[in-house]
């Protein structure tokens, strides 16, 4: 497996594209290492263009030779995709999923016996190589399998491992996470136009400080109540917002919410196993 340096990413979508030119910017593949498929040739054509790789649109002759086969297609997608590269599959290749809510056993079945299965929780800023991804392994997977699959989905952002049962916190965290955060930032940008800022600056102040903020956090390795005190003076104006935010009950809103994801998340999974 470690010999074959070939990629196959099945389902050219955003995160398919995102993977496909975070391998390719980064050097760690050429375009000849990696092929997409895709159901319209149109799109095909455009990733051939944009990216120089091989393009398919058939999944079978895609697999046939990759060290890594990447499943990147819609949930409602799976089933037909794996009936017809399923048993084409080996134990030699590493097949690692990016679709939320899809257990590992439910992949194995469908595959020959032994075949490593690796399943992933990217997010949407994987698009712009920002986002953050949960791995677990299935019951066939090596180290060197995992160890492949979470160097592949480095180039999108950082990875951390995970036990399966904890997928669903982690799609509920991070995988939905990015609509909390525009949620959050389309409430500030109203309040900023409802005390007479343009939108255009009340977008830019909002956008900013999510991502300053973000990066304070990460790169100072800040505890958020640390830079909330740093933040809140004495009698000062963000004392009085914060009251005001736990007034509304705004912390427990939020561990409700991403407990109801996870839950969610659950009840999806639980459809396919």
């Amino acid at each position: 497996m470690a010999g074959n340096r070939r990629i196959a990413i099945l389902g050219a979508g955003k995160i398919g594209e995102s993977l496909l030119a975070g391998l390719l910017s980064s050097g760690w593949r050429k375009p000849s290492d990696i092929v997409v498929t895709g159901r319209r040739e149109e799109r095909l054509s455009e990733l051939v263009e944009r990216h120089g790789v091989q393009a398919t649109l058939s999944n079978s002759e895609a697999v046939a030779d990759a060290g890594l086969v990447v499943i990147a297609v819609k949930p409602q997608d799976f089933d037909v995709l794996l009936g017809e590269v399923g048993g084409l599959l080996t134990p030699e290749q590493t097949v690692l999923s990016v679709a939320a809510a899809i257990p590992t056993a439910f992949i194995e079945r469908r595959l020959g016996p032994e075949v490593p299965v690796v399943r992933a929780m990217p997010n949407a800023p994987a698009t712009v190589h920002e986002g953050i991804t949960g791995l677990c392994a299935g019951a066939h997977a090596s180290e060197e399998n995992v160890a492949l699959a979470e160097e592949v989905l480095s180039h999108l952002g950082p990875v951390v491992r995970v036990a399966e049962p904890y997928m669903d916190a982690v799609t509920a965290v991070s995988g939905s996470g990015p609509a909390y955060f525009a949620l959050l930032a389309e409430a500030m940008i109203e309040a900023g136009i409802l005390l007479g800022l343009a939108r255009e600056i009340s977008t830019q102040l909002v956008v900013q400080t999510m991502l300053g903020t973000a990066v304070l956090l990460r790169d100072e390795e800040m505890h958020p109540v640390e830079l909330r005190e740093a933040v809140t003076s004495p009698g000062g104006t963000t004392i009085r917002a914060i009251r005001e935010l736990e007034q509304a009950g705004v912390r427990a809103a939020f561990l409700n919410a991403i407990q109801a994801a996870m839950e969610r998340s659950r009840e999806l999974a639980s459809g396919h196993d």
